[in-house]
């Protein structure tokens, strides 16, 4: 415990936050001396300056201060539900001071601090609770999230009022204005800090609807006031650099924001609906971009398998799935493979999800006519060893893709296909001549992204035999010990729904000298198909129940993604 009349005795403690940024952290003379310039201009406190500047993420601020202190470090999903009641401390020093008071015990209030050799906010706390002050150690991010959570009511409300008061015509003055900044800030913090892939906003006749995409499923959330609805989509449009005078027609845009510590784009997409524009931004979190296979779901064999034909000299790799199964990600990590200063490597983008160091990232523009076969004609000029093409779409894009191959490159590329056989009777389709096909197609991998069970609640269970006669289990292999499983349960740790994450089951086929004999012979995807189950080629279903049985997802998860063999 610390208080006023009990300071914290580490030595850091004395020499403050700058001191324990310097010798924890790393953190350069230089960058800590710009962190304080920032400091010194804006008022902010240094930990939010710190992580507000992307010189520290959240994550390590709170784990250098919890070791330098030698204070409990608590996560957010730990604080109460309801705040203790504390007449004289506003919420404005609580944001202002990043201090949360989880408990009152006795003659002791506990208090969540981002940075606990904060003396002056554990002595303002002394002084408004009359209590000796227990400080804890907390991300920012949940303080203000916490903050946030316990007063939400409050501060709804403060905007509204605000927002009801302001003429909606001048939407420039309006978006401009504190409480809608506030809002759409902590609108864009609160899914980041659910681990949100993409938030949805919704104009409906009284309210602005809100929902985010976690782990695949869209979620409710608290909505906005019917009289936010224009404010806070105009306040987005500004930020993505869009028309905010232009709202007959669909736009695009893109924002670059530091969240937590973390450097964050943003994709935003509008539509016209009947009460106003919908809004969708995509969160994309480079941070959290895995670029190892084995954190994408790939096993050992499977591993060896496709970086096996990936670096073949050339040839043509394809990954296939339907939209949002996580094509481009597999993608950027078979570049980060590649990735050497031996090879000119270059992508194709349409849009361009995340910076890759060392890769010559362009993006496609059919409005002037940079499409994805004209991009291709010309990058094949700037002397590339792999080129990534977003999308093979049409003839022409396939045809000039399987040229480039068969002149020395290795393509990467996607396709819209259910299955890794269906890729190769689609080609075909496109026109591609099956003797040139057959000579540069290297490998196919399919995939579908099944919700990860959270490691510290799942449980073991026994499957019914007539669900595993469902996905197609052997009736030999019905025994008891085989039938062991695992399900969901819901903690803290998941946010109570029994899932953390994403992950993806696949499908291989490896192109060798027999599958090239049947594409040379115009198979249809049926015989590729069973062609590859007699190599010894899994399908999406099988490595769907071989990730269930470890207890990495579950088997209703599986029967979702997957169609009968």
């Amino acid at each position: 415990m610390s208080s006023l009349a009990d300071p914290i005795t580490a030595p850091a403690a004395h020499s403050g936050l700058a001191a324990v940024l310097r010798c924890e952290t790393g953190l350069s003379d230089e960058a800590l001396a710009r962190a304080e310039l920032v400091q010194v201009e804006t008022g902010e406190t240094l930990d939010k300056v710190a992580t507000r500047l992307g010189l520290i993420s959240e994550d390590a601020l709170a784990e250098a201060l919890a070791r330098a202190t030698g204070l409990p470090l608590v996560d957010g999903v730990t604080f109460p539900e309801t705040a203790p009641l504390i007449a004289n401390l506003s919420h404005a020093f609580l944001r202002d001071r990043r201090a949360l008071p989880l408990s009152i015990d006795g003659d002791v209030v506990r208090v969540a601090m981002a940075n606990p050799l904060d003396e002056d906010a554990a002595a303002g706390i002394a002084f408004a609770t009359g209590l000796a002050v227990e400080r804890l150690v907390a991300r920012g991010g949940d303080i203000d999230a916490g903050i946030d959570r316990l007063h939400r009511a409050e501060t709804e409300e403060d905007v509204e009022d605000e927002i009801d008061e302001a003429d909606l015509e001048h939407l420039k003055d309006l978006v401009s204005d504190a409480p809608v900044i506030r809002a759409v800030n902590r609108l864009i913090a609160d899914a980041v800090d659910a681990r949100a892939s993409d938030i949805h906003l919704e104009p409906a006749d009284d309210r602005l609807a809100v929902r985010f995409r976690v782990d695949g499923v869209l979620r409710e959330m608290p909505p906005k006031p019917a009289a936010m609805r224009a404010p806070v989509v105009s306040r987005i449009k500004v930020m993505a650099n869009l028309n905010i005078a232009e709202k007959r027609l669909p736009q695009d845009g893109r924002l670059r924001l530091t969240v937590r510590g973390h450097e964050i784009d943003l994709r935003v997409a509008t539509a016209p609906s009947i009460h106003g524009e919908s809004v969708v931004m995509r969160i994309l979190d480079k941070s959290k971009l895995a670029l190892d296979p084995k954190t994408l779901g790939f096993d050992a064999d499977l591993e060896a398998q496709f970086l096996g034909a990936l670096t073949q000299p050339h040839g043509i790799m394809l990954v296939t799935g339907p939209t949002g199964s996580g094509k481009t990600t597999t993608l950027y990590a078979a570049l980060a493979h590649l990735n050497s200063h031996e090879r000119k490597l270059t992508t194709i983008e349409d849009p361009i999800e995340y910076r890759l160091p060392g890769v010559v990232q362009s993006q496609v523009n059919p409005a002037i006519g940079y499409t994805f076969s004209s991009a291709l004609r010309s990058f094949l000029r700037q002397d590339p060893d792999v080129m990534m093409v977003g999308e093979i779409r049409d003839t022409e894009t396939a045809q000039i893709a399987v040229q480039a191959a068969l002149t020395g490159h290795m393509i990467l590329s996607t396709l819209h296909t259910n299955t890794a056989a269906g890729a190769v009777t689609r080609l075909l389709d496109m026109g591609v001549e099956p003797f040139l096909l057959s000579s540069v197609l290297t490998g196919v991998l399919a995939q579908r992204l099944v919700r990860r069970l959270c490691p510290h609640c799942r449980e073991p269970y026994k499957a019914d035999k007539a669900v595993l006669a469902r996905l197609g289990v052997a009736k030999g292999d019905l025994e008891d010990g085989w039938r062991m499983f695992w399900r969901p349960v819901g903690c803290e740790q998941c946010r109570h729904t029994g899932y953390a994450g994403r992950m993806a089951v696949f499908e291989f086929i490896r192109i060798d000298a027999d599958m090239a004999a049947l594409i040379l012979h115009r198979a249809d995807t049926r015989k590729v198909a069973q062609a590859a189950a007699k190599a010894g080629f899994g399908t999406l279903r099988s490595d769907g129940i071989d990730k269930a049985r470890r207890g990495l997802t579950t088997l209703e998860e599986v029967l979702r993604v997957s169609s009968e063999d």
